[in-house]
């Protein structure tokens, strides 16, 4: 009797781990596709802030494809969105980083139109400090809105820097390595585009292109 009631007992304490096992994989699971669901979410939404959807007529959150450049900040893929209307091409929306920040890494959302101006730029994650670097949110300032319709000949290449080393673009006050560290990744993502325009509306979704 007592070896039937331990051998009950374990069969009981295995069920009861299978179940457990299996509710806390249900319970990551869903919290996942949750995160992946927002994230998502939070991204359409800063790439329409950028490209409007009455400006094109595609799923932009699907035509998208994998390039890889040492123009956009490493040598991994980075996705760019592209927008279009019917059979003319919209715009683009590359997401480079910046490496240099003060406190690490920048990613960005730099939107370049068909003609090479910017549409804007956003921040999509930074670790740069609260009250200072944190100036290129723009929920924080207005810094990031400076970027509008800016081209590599406006201001010119030469001038595609922070005032402190002889700029065209403001820095914040005790705050340059953030600004220019942006600055520079979005001159870079101009010079990107302005090389790989055409090939980046040729290549099919999803294809994968190195140009490093």
């Amino acid at each position: 009797m007592l070896f039937r009631h331990i051998i009950g007992t374990m069969l009981l304490l295995a069920l009861f781990a299978v179940v457990g096992t299996g509710l806390v994989a249900l319970t990551h699971a869903g919290t996942q596709e949750r995160i992946a669901a927002n994230e998502r979410e939070a991204l359409l939404k800063s790439i329409h802030a950028l490209i409007p959807p009455s400006s094109h007529d595609n799923d932009i959150f699907t035509d998208t494809v994998a390039v890889i450049d040492p123009l956009l900040g490493n040598d991994e893929p980075h996705t760019a969105y592209r927008a279009r209307s019917g059979a003319q091409a919209v715009a683009v929306v590359l997401t480079p980083i910046a490496p240099d920040g003060y406190n690490g890494t920048i990613k960005l959302l730099v939107a370049i139109n068909h003609d090479s101006t910017l549409a804007g730029v956003r921040i999509l994650s930074h670790r740069e400090t609260p009250g200072l670097g944190d100036g290129i949110e723009v929920e924080r300032s207005d810094w990031v809105l400076g970027f509008n319709s800016r081209s590599l000949s406006d201001p010119a290449i030469k001038q595609w820097g922070v005032k402190k080393d002889g700029g065209a673009f403001d820095q914040f006050t005790g705050a340059t390595i953030t600004p220019r560290a942006v600055v520079n990744a979005v001159k870079q993502s101009l010079l990107y585009f302005r090389d790989h325009r055409d090939t980046l509306f040729a290549l099919p979704q999803q294809e994968t292109t190195d140009n490093g």
